[in-house]
């Protein structure tokens, strides 16, 4: 069946709604990453697990080496209990960003990408309204896995919709900007909160802010054309019911080989990167409340400047992936990317003059990721599966990463809370991509598989 062309003003709402979606997703991560320790100890707090009071006490006293053996063990106590529940709110947002991507990618092969886009917004923003309700960590962590579906939902629709709807020749460019829009919402929620501190007595407010792109969501349904290869693939099916798209059909043989490639390639700059950009957080805040006085902006101000190379570099990962190549752009980011974030946790602490110069040349290397992404990954599939092929392939990473973090978590006394050496340790999946960016098929000189 012929497709029908889009308007140039169709192509346009396709691509500022698909920004503005992941855009706000970007939020969302920074929620993750900025309120999981603050939010911890303000709900253990409230159930009476910690003395948030005398936590922070004691925690300078450790600093200034003034503490006794017996607050030593009930601070070594308290910050076990936080530092689990810190972990288990980042696994919150991989196990819902990777169940998202699965079922929302479905939904946008079965039912279009439009309509599963709009819904992921809209499930990523009323769930995080509910989240500020949250009384217990319990409860908030239920409510951010749900709200992290539509976060994992939103990147395979907005990138398989906005490929489909746009010219080869653009694509590079656009898929950059698309890559570079979480990061730009990352550094504006960071620049947010270096203004406005968040503290265990002030951590709420920011889950009001991620449930602004509501009316984002809205617009999304009413006026956001669907993709004209999707809907053609759709007349072309003559026995739908059989032919239907599957979830499982990105992991029948004819397909499983790409999709394991395409799962390793999208695991690589999420455990690493996000590895890395984790334990940076409570690391810094860690040092930053240990100041006189406390300096509760320092991990805002650390991700302000990784947010704001990674655009850049995630703006210029699609053009240079054009450029050099797939494999070989891939391959460089990985080995830089390992060398950068090795000399950071061996040799830097966050209160160093050349940390945050260090972390913004992590940030736009590691960002390049995040433009070659959306302009490779859609490649690897035809139009039926892409959008459940490009899901599963970048969010089975956050699955991964969860269990890393998860296992991190648990086994702190272990690690006597060294986030310097955990992100050591989880940095060195960049040697993974490496070695398996080699297997990827070449796709440089071919366009979208119909």
């Amino acid at each position: 069946m012929t497709q029908v062309p889009l308007t140039n003003t169709g192509r346009w709402i396709i691509l500022v709604c698909a920004f503005f979606g992941w855009f706000f997703c970007g939020f969302h991560m920074q929620i993750t990453q900025l309120t999981g320790q603050p939010a911890a100890i303000d709900l253990l707090a409230q159930s009476g697990t910690v003395d948030a009071n005398q936590h922070k006490i004691y925690a300078k006293r450790a600093k200034d080496k003034s503490i006794t053996a017996d607050e030593k063990t009930q601070l070594d106590a308290w910050n076990s209990a936080i530092g689990r529940w810190f972990a288990w709110h980042q696994c919150a947002f991989l196990f819902g960003g990777a169940a998202g991507g699965l079922a929302f990618g479905w939904l946008g092969d079965r039912f279009g990408r439009s309509k599963a886009m709009a819904g992921s917004i809209l499930i990523y923003s009323s769930m995080a309204a509910a989240a500020s309700l949250a009384q217990t960590q319990e409860q908030l962590w239920m409510l951010w896995f749900f709200a992290c579906t539509g976060v994992g939902g939103m990147w395979p629709n907005g990138v398989a919709l906005v490929a489909e709807a746009w010219s080869g020749l653009s694509r590079p460019a656009l898929a950059g900007a698309i890559g570079t829009a979480a990061n730009i919402g990352i550094f504006v929620f960071a620049s947010v909160a270096a203004e406005y501190p968040i503290s265990p007595n002030d951590w709420r407010w920011a889950y009001l802010v991620g449930a602004g792109p509501f009316a984002l969501g809205l617009v999304v349904l009413a006026i956001v054309p669907e993709s004209p290869k999707w809907l053609a693939a759709q007349a072309n099916q003559l026995a739908a019911a059989k032919d239907a798209p599957s979830t499982l059909g990105v992991f029948q043989p004819a397909m499983l080989g790409i999709t394991l490639i395409a799962i390793v390639l999208a695991t690589v700059p999420i455990v690493g990167g996000w590895g890395t950009a984790n334990w940076m957080n409570p690391w810094a805040d860690e040092f930053g409340a240990e100041l006189t006085p406390p300096d509760y902006g320092l991990k805002a101000r650390m991700n302000q400047a990784r947010a704001i190379t990674g655009s850049v570099g995630s703006l210029l990962g699609g053009w240079i992936a054009h450029m050099l190549g797939r494999r070989l752009t891939y391959f460089l980011v990985s080995v830089l990317s390992l060398i950068i974030a090795q000399y950071i946790f061996w040799f830097l602490v966050p209160t160093d003059a050349s940390f945050l110069i260090w972390v913004a040349i992590l940030g736009f290397v590691s960002g390049v990721y995040f433009g070659w992404l959306p302009f490779c990954l859609p490649e690897l599939f035809p139009t039926r599966h892409r959008a459940t092929g490009a899901g599963v392939g970048f969010n089975f990473g956050r699955i991964v990463t969860a269990c890393l973090l998860f296992v991190a978590g648990t086994l702190m006394t272990t690690f006597g809370r060294d986030y310097a050496a955990i992100g050591r340790l989880t940095s060195l999946l960049f040697i993974l991509g490496m070695v398996f960016i080699w297997f990827v098929p070449d796709t440089s000189k071919r366009e979208l598989a119909n």
